[in-house]
């Protein structure tokens, strides 16, 4: 166990003691669930867990393995392993509302070694009551049963606060910079592309037009207002800060440079984008040609499309600000606030639509002066800007509670995985997803791995699968791949008859010795001993070798009398 490790563990050994201590009967469950419990009820536990939570203005609720229900003495629990619990998280987005799942799952030891299991629920999302398979969950006292209609009224009847239409006391319009008002009318009027619409807007006071979006009530600036096209000798009007901040790392990690930006949003991200040092970046994405590709490490519109959202859907009130990290093959930005699609994968469907926007003035307006899409997801568009590269797909980290980051790679990782990108334009992007998690040795589901496997797209055995250019469905040239893994397998065969002729005898841990080092990377050692026994039973089907004893557990091999002549 790691130092991290053991300081979570015991961080987590307190949490839980004070859960037993305080226990609140609709927020908290204590199950014993000493090796299995069904799936079904803990969907329902997480349904009425996360309702109770919501309704009680509570951030999350928990379900906890290993303690008795009744004493909340430690028993400790053999439920699913650590592999078992991720995917458990999986199942359980796939039946609730929005594809909520776990905050997190943690697996926690006390002192005499007893296994506990605690799963951290979100609260349902505002005005949006958390349902399993189509249905609400709530609690009476340690009951779990429907939610009343009175509860789900009360979640429904929620009304979203939105910080970015709050106003802001003693302010006006004088409090905002005149070129980024500049820009904003020009903005609106391309983005509007109506002849009738410039003269309009031409026509407008700077009060009537913010009046217009709304970013302007009775002479007061709304906080969307001042984020956007504030006066940076002003941003204390606002009650939080508002920043973003570029740094720059050297291959030791350590922040070689760094530089703040404020208010106007509406002109920050170029400047932030400038700080980027775009290198040019030669790759070969088409395996039959030898002229490279020349382009930069990233594209233009997909790191000014990331910040933009960001600051479309950060957190404000958390007082924190967005991040763009440089560094040598990467970018990294994060902002302040959870993920309110709740899993990557939601965003890449067909029809996709946000439950809510965070931030819904801001986000009117950002779309109004031409900054973000709100009809074409965000995330969707970076992806394929990547795909369009041939490039590994943006990874997101949507874990934490109040961080959202995500990093962009500024280098090719896996050439197949860009030939393939190259030679099938057909593929969909979910697909593409998948290819991009198994290039990177991301963890998939069974299923997800049958599905590449059968498109011809992966080679390899669990765990160890990697992306395959070589596959018939890919290349048209299955003839030339069955040849090169035939000689694949009659170099290994030649090694081990150059062995006998000259030692004579060999056993099968030698064999493993001498062939270790050439078979591929993909296969672990269970497997690389598998193989050596085909070639060995291939050898002595073709009555090239033979055994030296009749016990097929041990001895050694030698050459046939035919063969060694």
């Amino acid at each position: 166990m790691t130092s991290d490790t053991r300081n979570t563990n015991e961080l987590m050994l307190v949490a839980l003691q004070d859960l037993i201590t305080r226990w609140e009967y609709e927020i908290v469950e204590f199950k014993e669930a000493s090796n299995s419990f069904s799936q079904d009820d803990i969907g329902k536990y997480f349904s009425a867990i996360s309702n109770e939570a919501n309704l009680k203005a509570i951030p999350c609720g928990w379900l906890v393995f290993g303690v008795h229900n009744k004493s909340r003495k430690i028993i400790g629990t053999d439920y699913r392993d650590t592999k078992g619990l991720e995917t458990l998280k999986h199942e359980i987005a796939d039946n609730t509302t929005g594809r909520m799942t776990f905050i997190d799952i943690f697996e926690v030891y006390d002192k005499t070694d007893n296994r506990i299991v605690m799963f951290k629920i979100p609260a349902a999302v505002t005005s949006v009551p958390t349902a399993w398979k189509g249905h609400w969950y709530g609690r009476e006292g340690e009951s779990l049963g429907p939610l009343s209609v009175e509860e789900l009224d009360r979640i429904r009847g929620q009304s979203l606060y939105d910080w970015s239409a709050q106003l802001i006391n003693s302010s006006s319009i004088k409090h905002l910079d005149k070129n980024a008002m500049q820009i904003a009318r020009e903005n609106y009027k391309e983005k509007q592309n109506r002849k009738h619409t410039d003269m309009e807007v031409d026509k407008m006071s700077d009060d009537e037009f913010l009046t217009k979006l709304k970013l302007i009530v009775d002479g007061k600036l709304t906080n969307a207002a001042m984020v956007l096209l504030g006066n940076p000798d002003h941003d204390n009007l606002i009650n939080t800060p508002v920043q973003i901040m570029w740094r720059l790392y050297g291959s030791d990690n350590i922040v070689k440079d760094y530089t703040k930006f404020s208010i106007p949003f509406i002109t920050v991200v170029d400047q932030v984008y400038a700080k980027i040092r775009n290198l040019t970046y030669r790759y070969l994405p088409n395996r039959k040609s030898l002229t490279p590709t020349i382009t930069t490490q990233y594209d233009e519109d997909l790191l000014k499309e990331l910040l933009y959202n960001c600051i479309a859907h950060q957190t404000y009130t958390s007082g924190g600000r967005i991040y763009m990290d440089e560094f040598e093959d990467m970018v990294v930005i994060s902002n302040p606030g959870s993920f309110i699609p709740g899993d990557i994968r939601n965003v890449l469907k067909a029809g996709y639509r946000a439950p809510y926007y965070r931030n819904q003035l801001l986000t009117n307006a950002m779309s109004e002066l031409k900054m973000i899409d709100t009809v074409q997801m965000g995330i969707l568009r970076v992806y394929n800007i990547q795909r369009s590269r041939y490039f590994p797909l943006p990874d997101y980290d949507v874990q934490l509670e109040n961080e959202v980051s995500v990093r962009v790679h500024g280098k090719v990782l896996d050439k197949n995985y860009t030939h393939i990108l190259f030679d099938r334009e057909d593929l969909d992007i979910d697909t593409v997803y998948l290819l991009d998690r198994v290039q990177k040795e991301l963890p998939l589901e069974k299923e997800q791995y049958k599905s590449l496997r059968q498109l011809g797209l992966i080679e390899g055995k669990a765990p160890n699968f990697f992306v395959s250019i070589n596959i018939a469905e890919i290349t048209d040239e299955r003839t030339q791949y069955i040849k090169n893994k035939a000689m694949d397998d009659r170099y290994y065969c030649d090694l081990i008859i150059s062995y006998l002729q000259q030692f004579n005898t060999g056993t099968k841990a030698d064999f493993i010795e001498l062939l270790s080092k050439k078979l591929s990377n993909a296969l672990d050692e269970k497997q690389k001993e598998n193989k050596v026994r085909s070639l060995l039973r291939t050898l002595s089907n073709n009555e090239i070798i033979e055994r030296t004893t009749t016990n097929k557990r041990s001895g050694s091999w030698q050459l046939t009398q035919t063969s060694a002549k």
